[in-house]
């Protein structure tokens, strides 16, 4: 079994402009290029890590049930973007150029399925997503095949791995 030699930063951030200042940081304080950060996001966390992505080239993105949208998780009939959503991270996947991972439990109760899938369909560098059978929205680490996922993503289908 092949070992991953890697960091790990953590950089829990709602807003924006925090999580951008934590990227540009680990780059400067510790000398990682860009190419070799994975933007991990989770839930809303994948609002900050969609726009960073969309705006800055990575490693690799990994959208563990990500939304499409602020006002489509609470108005499921939403079809468009309004001006006032904060959170349009259906509209800027497009602009993503790493390759992507799609992570959904099938049986989401907080942030529907639909949205995984809306989100993997409209990604020009998505892989193969992971749709979790049966899983929630806390607790698809709990099934074997996330990790296994994971592992095969970053170990085999990366560039640089």
């Amino acid at each position: 079994m092949k070992t991953l030699s890697c960091k790990v930063f953590v950089v829990k951030a709602m807003r924006v402009c925090v999580s951008e200042v934590g990227f540009v940081e680990i780059g400067a304080r510790y000398g990682v290029s860009p190419e070799n950060i994975i933007l991990y996001g989770q839930s809303i966390g994948t609002v900050p890590t969609v726009d960073l992505a969309s705006r800055y080239e990575c490693a690799a993105v990994i959208l563990h049930s990500p939304l499409m949208s602020g006002l489509r998780v609470a108005f499921p009939d939403t079809r468009k973007t309004y001006c006032f959503d904060a959170f349009p991270s259906i509209d800027k996947i497009s602009k993503v150029t790493s390759p992507v991972l799609v992570i959904h439990g099938t049986e989401d109760e907080v942030i529907d399925f639909s949205h995984g899938l809306a989100m993997y369909e409209r990604c020009p560098r998505a892989v193969e997503p992971l749709w979790v059978e049966g899983a929630g929205h806390n607790d698809i680490e709990l099934y074997a095949q996330y990790l296994e996922r994971l592992k095969q993503f970053i170990s085999h289908e990366l560039p640089n791995s």
